[in-house]
């Protein structure tokens, strides 16, 4: 039971006069409940969230649990507020669900605070004029697609090029290198892939910084929909009363607009452009302008996208996209090349590579590897039909540099050495620009392109022909006949 539902006196009683799935009319005597208030169902676990006020007697809700067992006269109480959710230290490490109850089977929740799922964007004044760039340790994405702290991201990949192993990997580096705190907000995915991320968290060590909550697929559209605010209270919570950075993983923000559309349709309003709400602009912005970064500390929200039917005209994609502050796509083909993170640094784009923010010396490199690896990519049907040896030599001089820097933007991730056994790196931003320079320069074009495959900083490959050099000399010593 969530808080409201054990702690609510109510006085404030009505009496079920209609029930339409997820909709439920109620009539109130005496006075009525203001919008967003909760209601709940007299002698059975229902929670109806206000949303109409019909006449001066009746309000319509949406049913945030499944209404099975409920029917006409039934008497309903007012709690008296709107739903609400906790936040603590105490709620780190736990995984709960839209009422605040921990699905984890794990000790119940001492000295936490109950606030309301519905809060104000900062005001302008309380925001920092700052464009600031959150660094990820991962070289791909602080090279080409810098991300900004307070802002937005969107992750784009299909089933099994790597989503969940990113968004951990910047968790765990979310924990070390920002003593930030995280928190997943899973919006009407499977409940199967709710428990295998918490298991893999748990396994990857991260699970003690980060909080978990889940709306699943399964559940009523009204769960879905809100779960999105209440992942954002604990986020400000954070934010504002801790003065900790916060990284805020949505998986999926097309699943909240579409919670929004069956709402919409079962609350009888008229729908839009391709049966979407007429209201879905105003509902996204209520969530997404609440994701920033004030003078006291920031939310950085890294959200998978799924675009309908690879429709990037679709209503939901264009709204979401106009959130947006980068883009991260990840490529099966990539993936197929054991090339990890299999992010498309030419599909990938962020807002902050401008020499503005980044800064000159940044931005001239960012170009220069997206002009290699952009005339590779044109070169490549040309290297498949006829072979390399029929490129001229400057041509055959770009091909080394470019795969030399697809290479070397692979990395070792901490959150995958149990199964690769390769020693996790994270890698500062200063290390990654050299990289990219040297490599540029043709510094290593008398190395294989190999060496440069999972390393972290680029003067690991010298470290390693010296090892090399040294092991192949003692062992022609040791085989020495004199």
């Amino acid at each position: 039971m969530f808080k409201d539902c054990k702690q609510a006196h109510a006085t404030n009683i009505g009496i079920v006069v209609s029930v339409r799935g997820s909709v439920v009319d109620v009539r109130f005597n005496e006075s009525l409940p203001p919008i967003h208030s909760l209601l709940r169902v007299v002698g059975i676990f229902i929670v109806i969230e206000v949303l109409a006020q019909r006449d001066a007697t009746v309000v319509r809700g949406i049913a945030l649990t499944p209404t099975q067992g409920l029917a006409r006269g039934m008497g309903v109480e007012d709690s008296g507020g709107p739903l609400t959710t906790p936040v603590g230290k105490a709620i780190i490490a736990r995984m709960f669900d839209v009422f605040g109850n921990t699905i984890d089977n794990g000790p119940l929740l001492n000295n936490v605070q109950w606030r309301s799922v519905h809060r104000a964007p900062p005001k302008l004044s309380q925001r920092s004029t700052q464009s600031e760039i959150f660094v990820t340790g991962i070289k791909v994405i602080d090279v080409l697609v810098p991300l900004e702290r307070g802002g937005k991201a969107g992750l784009f990949g299909g089933a099994g090029v790597g989503k969940t192993v990113l968004l951990t990997e910047m968790i765990h580096n979310m924990v070390s290198h920002h003593n930030g705190i995280s928190i997943f907000c899973g919006i009407g995915e499977r409940s199967r892939e709710g428990e295998e991320l918490y298991r893999e968290m748990k396994e990857a060590g991260v699970l003690p910084n980060m909080v978990m909550i889940f709306g699943q697929m399964n559940e009523p559209p009204g769960a879905r929909f809100r779960v999105g605010h209440a992942a954002l209270t604990m986020a400000e919570y954070f934010r504002d009363d801790e003065s900790r950075d916060v990284l805020l993983l949505i998986d999926n923000i097309f699943r909240f607009i579409q919670a929004g559309a069956e709402i919409s349709g079962l609350m009888g309003q008229m729908p839009s452009r391709l049966g979407y709400q007429p209201t879905m602009g105003s509902e996204l912005s209520s969530l997404e302008e609440r994701i920033a970064n004030t003078e006291d500390g920031a939310i950085t929200s890294i959200q998978a996208v799924y675009v309908p039917a690879d429709d990037f005209t679709d209503p939901a994609a264009v709204h979401t996209f106009s959130h947006l502050s980068a883009s991260i796509v990840l490529s099966r083909q990539c993936a197929s090349e054991g090339l990890y993170p299999a992010i498309d640094p030419l599909q990938s784009s962020s807002k902050m590579a401008t020499a503005g923010i980044i800064g000159e010396r940044h931005y001239n490199l960012a170009q220069e590897v997206r002009r290699t690896l952009a005339k590779y990519d044109d070169l490549k049907d040309i290297i498949a039909m006829l072979g390399l040896e029929q490129l001229n030599v400057d041509d055959r001089k770009l091909v080394g540099r470019a795969r030399r820097l697809a290479r070397f933007f692979t990395q070792p991730f901490f959150s995958t050495e149990q199964f690769s056994t390769m020693e996790g790196k994270l890698v500062s931003l200063d290390d990654a620009l050299d990289g990219c320079e040297r490599i540029l320069a043709d510094e290593f074009a008398d190395y294989p392109e190999s060496a440069l495959y999972m390393i972290g900083a680029v003067d690991e490959v010298k470290a390693i022909k010296i090892k090399q050099q040294q092991e192949d000399k003692n062992n022609g010593s040791s085989t020495d006949p004199t």
